[in-house]
């Protein structure tokens, strides 16, 4: 029998060279969409190494997708798509910019440099908001629109297995870290994501409130 982790419905298992979660028959709940799963060899793996460019687009006042997951050191281009400005910046961890004022019809890019989570936003439209988590690690993936994510390639051996989710504590997400033999008789871990709060409300890159009259300027 495959092990692994189990999270509420959930069974990640192990199989050959990969990590997935999938959900057994006549369970309920899974775990939310747009999670980050990561697996960190112990042995440190070549950092020097990026992924491919990726996108965070900007349409209908929104970014899309909502979180994105990359190697650090890859570079995410900002174009907007929407018949008026932008002002994207991030000044919560991670990597810190500002793209300034642009229009539409143009892109401005970031080389992400640093490991970490960065909040981005929009200083004209307060409604606009996205994640990017950076990571050293090639083993990561995404939950899917169903909860569900795999993790392909992995070599055996000790790793620590770590996630995200945007509506989890720092607290409890810490608390959720495991170390993990990955191999043919990879134990069986259990977590439960409890936390459902919205992200807290974030201030413009001055941090001042967001003015009402400004965000409907554009």
């Amino acid at each position: 029998m495959p092990r692994g982790f189990v999270s509420d419905a959930n069974v990640a298992c192990a199989r050959g060279d990969s990590l997935e979660l999938r959900r057994p028959r006549g369970t309920g709940p899974h775990i939310s969409r747009e999670g980050v799963v990561w697996l960190t060899p112990a042995h440190p793996v070549d950092s020097a190494i990026t992924g491919p460019p990726a996108r965070l687009v900007q349409k209908d006042k929104r970014f899309s997708p909502h979180v994105i997951a990359v190697r650090v050191g890859t570079e995410i281009e900002f174009p907007n798509q929407d018949p008026f400005f932008h002002d994207v910046f991030s000044i919560y961890r991670g990597k810190p910019f500002d793209l300034g004022l642009y229009e539409s019809g143009t892109a401005r890019k970031v080389k992400f440099s640093q490991p970490g989570v960065s909040y981005i936003f929009c200083n004209i439209h307060p409604e606009m908001s996205a994640a990017v988590i950076a990571l050293t690690t090639p083993y990561f993936a995404m939950t899917n629109a169903d909860g569900l994510f795999q993790i392909g390639h992995v070599p055996p051996g000790h790793y620590k297995v770590e996630f995200w989710h945007e509506s989890a504590t720092e607290a409890e997400l810490a608390s959720l870290a495991r170390d993990l033999e990955f191999g043919p008789d990879t134990p069986v871990l259990t977590f439960t994501l409890h936390s459902s709060d919205p992200p807290p409300r974030h201030l413009d890159k001055y941090g001042q409130e967001y003015v009402q009259e400004k965000s409907k300027s554009y």
